[in-house]
């Protein structure tokens, strides 16, 4: 595959860029998933539109601050950059964490189970991550290193792994395993679980074919958290199943 245009469209001469498109749309469309789902959860459309305008503009700057937080050295003493997230350079585990912390205190708040909300929520992410992949495509970031396979893209005239290509297949076959599972739950925290665990295995191989990862001293960022994430949601997931066998 050639190297994509980064621009969607101009519009009085503003360039609205592919990758500003793409999030956006995955979050439309995740939000219009959650609210038709809201039922099965015993929420309204209303409770889940009141998540989603407080939630996901703190996830992107979470997102934004994470990206930054690992990348200081280039953003250093510059403000406009750190601002500037046209050109990309949003970090999705910074986003989920802002996300579930945000979650947890507007339960608190508004005296409802953080887990359904969770659960409800989690096939959406996934979705929402599938369609948002594809900005990275054509920001040409976030991509592996040479390779010869025959679905390898350009980027700076050299086949390289699409590992945006990898992981948004992977999170649309999650989205479709979470609502069948989340149809079928059998305890509140499932459908959250699987889709931390799951989601956190691929990004553990898949991010050791990536040039351009975050790292925290010699170690890929990615990697420590989702080894980290895939261990307690192993260890969440025993509790929760068997707390629910007891009480069943």
């Amino acid at each position: 595959m050639p190297t994509p245009d980064p621009v969607a469209f101009s519009v009085f001469g503003i360039d609205i860029m592919w990758y500003a498109v793409l999030i956006t749309s995955g979050m439309i469309i995740a939000t219009i998933i959650c609210c038709r789902r809201a039922p099965k959860h015993d929420l309204t459309s209303d409770q889940i539109l009141n998540f989603v305008i407080i939630c996901i503009p703190l996830a992107i700057i979470g997102s934004r601050i994470y990206y930054v937080m690992f990348n200081w050295s280039m953003y250093s003493g510059n403000i406009k950059d750190i601002l500037n997230i046209r050109a990309g350079g949003l970090a999705i585990h910074g986003g989920l964490i802002m996300g579930f912390i945000i979650v947890m205190i507007l339960c608190s708040i508004w005296k409802i189970r953080p887990l359904n909300v969770l659960d409800l929520a989690a096939p959406c992410i996934a979705v929402a991550q599938s369609i948002g992949r594809w900005g990275n495509y054509f920001n040409s970031e976030a991509h592996g290193g040479p390779t010869d396979l025959p679905w390898a893209i350009t980027v700076n005239g050299q086949s390289v792994h699409p590992t945006f290509l990898y992981e948004s297949i992977w999170c649309f076959l999650l989205f479709l395993f979470l609502i069948y599972i989340d149809n079928r739950r059998r305890f509140e925290g499932q459908t959250l679980l699987l889709y931390c665990g799951l989601y956190s295995a691929e990004r553990f191989f898949v991010e050791g074919l990536r040039t351009d990862s975050l790292m925290i001293g010699p170690f890929r960022q990615a990697q420590v958290l989702s080894a980290t994430v895939i261990i307690l949601c192993v260890i969440a997931y025993i509790i929760l199943y068997r707390r629910h066998s007891k009480n069943s």
